[in-house]
Parts: C-alpha cells; structure tokens; sequence
C-alpha cells in the first residue's frame, strides 16, 4: 500500500507496463507529488539510488482524466488499474486489492477537478481533497482548452494526505500460514521472508538484500534467487529489535535496528507495515525461542550457572600450621 514520506508524498511500489499494450510489467517505485502536480517513477527508492538519479517515467497531474481498476481490461494481470491521460493509457499493477483500492483513491482525489460553468470559462474554487476523512481546501483554476479540462494550483498550499500501511517490496509471495513456506535447501521452516535495504557494516553504503527470518536465525542474501545467504544473525545474540531512533539523521524512512552482542544491523523496509510486520515477526521468533521475559544477556548468564562448576584450587595460610588448603569456586 502507499504511504506518506517525510515530504508529504504519497510512495511505493508498482508494477507499470512498459509500452502500451505490450503486456510486459517493470516494477517501479512511484511518487505522488500533489504539491509539484506530478508523479513520477523510479528504478528504485531514489533514497537507494546514487545522488542525481533522474525519474525514469513523468506524468503531469493536469493530463489525468480518470483512474479506474482495470482488471477486465487486463485480465492476465491481477491487481490491475488504468490512468487515462489524453490519448494514453497508464497500465499498472498493485500489490493486492487493498493497494489497488487506495492508489486509485489517491491518484483520483489528487487529480480530481471541478468543471467551471459555462459562463465563466476561467475561475477559481476550491477543490476538496479527502483521504481516510481527512479534508482540505485548496485553491485551483480550471480551463477549457480544446475541449480538455486543465486544472493548475493558483497558489502555494499544502494537499495533505493520510493513506494507512502499505506492503511493498517486490512482488508479495503467496499468502502461507507461518512456518508452512520454506525455502530450496533449508531445513527450518520459514517464519518470513522479503526485500528490505540494509546499511553496510564498513562502508555505510544502502543495498538491497532479500532477508529470511527463520525459527533460530535471521539471514540475508544478495537476491532471492541466491542459495548462501550473505550473513546470518543468530537469534540468540540479538538484544532487541525496534524502530530506529536515528531515523531522522539517517534520513532513512521505515527504519529499524536489529541489536546483537557484535553490532547493529540498520534495516530498511519498503513501508511503515513492513517494518513493523518485521519487527513483530523478529521478536516473536526470540520469545518463542527463549521464552517471554529472556533476554539475550540473561540466555548467556543461565548457560554459565547451567555449566558444570570447575573447582579453583588456592593456598592459604591458616593459624597453627604454616599453610593449609581451600577450595574456591
């Protein structure tokens, strides 16, 4: 589902077709610009890209007549919907049918206009912009060129939205009950599994990493495809796992920070549902693993009291002989 970033634009992933009619999907990540009137799309999360990197698709506000869902229009693509924009049709697939549901929503309020009377040509209203109950008014003028309605922003103002979650990604697997989908060549049971960016240990670069948590560890690998995993974090040294603190330095949304005995693994997730979909699945698997209340610090001081005690022997002098012996554990 799409959500709300730190500029008040609506993000996340899609898959668009790549010419029209070709049938042929690219995954994309979107950003809905209300204020720019624009939206654009991405190879990937501009924040993952190198500094610079350009759009790779723009699409004008002002051009979108309708958004519908286009699933009869496309029926071999599931979760399929169409941007209408002069003479050419956007075809684009969703995540699911609740993302199809607010994209659709959210890409119609934002363009949506009202037709001025015929009267008066040319004029200003305020067009109401809803989102999850949410309303603002904000000025527009609309005109009627060659037969098409153009709507442009008369003024600065802010178009506020509130979309709920989203799952992004890439495309979601199918929906298993937990630990009934495991991967080639695993023998435990896979609790969850998906894309997240990850930070780098030396040089602090963000790379995309496809991370499987499993009942006794957390691993990740350079794609889903890759059989040896990259690292793999075992359960039993992660001290805690939560939302970044240090988001807002590090500039990252939907951030995270898995805590272990060695270092901090900082984790970024495509939506705010994901991170805490991977915060949730982490800390079940440790409770489930040690038990509710067991940290990992005390996991290690009940190993040591359950080792086997090594006597320790040391002299020592006592009164009336000129040395004695004592035991000391």
């Amino acid at each position: 589902m799409p959500y709300v970033d730190r500029q008040n634009r609506i993000c996340g992933f899609l898959d668009i077709e790549d010419v029209e009619n070709s049938g042929k999907f690219l995954r994309r990540y979107f950003i809905l610009d209300t204020q720019q009137g624009s939206l654009l799309w991405y190879m990937d999360n501009p924040q993952n890209l190198p500094v610079g990197a350009k759009h790779v698709g723009f699409l004008s506000l002002t051009y979108i007549s309708k958004v519908s869902d286009a699933t009869k229009q496309r029926p071999k693509a599931e979760y399929c919907f169409v941007i209408n924009a002069g003479m050419r049709k956007y075809f684009l697939q969703a995540n699911d049918q609740q993302d199809l549901v607010e994209w659709v929503n959210a890409l119609n309020n934002a363009t949506k206009i009202t037709v001025p009377k015929s009267s008066d040509p040319v004029h200003s209203e305020s067009q109401k912009l809803t989102s999850n109950g949410n309303k603002k008014q904000v000025p527009y003028k609309t005109e009627i060129i060659a037969g098409v309605a153009v709507v442009t922003q008369t003024q600065d103002g802010e178009v506020g939205h509130s979309v709920a979650g989203e799952k992004l990604g890439l495309r979601k697997p199918p929906n298993h009950p937990p630990y009934l989908h495991t991967r080639a060549g695993q023998d435990q049971a896979v609790i969850k599994a998906g894309y997240c960016v990850k930070q780098g240990a030396l040089m602090k670069n963000w790379k995309r990493r496809y991370f499987v948590l499993e009942q006794n560890s957390m691993s990740y690998f350079k794609s889903d495809l890759e059989k040896e995993p990259l690292r793999i974090i075992l359960l039993k040294e992660v001290h805690k796992v939560q939302e970044c603190k240090h988001s807002e330095i590090m500039m990252r949304d939907n951030l995270f920070e898995v805590v272990t005995t060695s270092r901090t693994f900082f984790v970024q997730a495509d939506s705010p549902e994901e991170m805490h979909g991977w915060i949730k699945a982490i800390s079940g698997a440790i409770v489930a693993q040690r038990g509710p209340g067991r940290s990992a610090a005390s996991m290690r001081q009940a190993r040591r009291h359950s080792s086997p005690c090594i006597q320790r022997y040391t002299p020592r002098v006592t009164q009336g002989s000129t040395e004695g012996h004592s035991w000391a554990l």
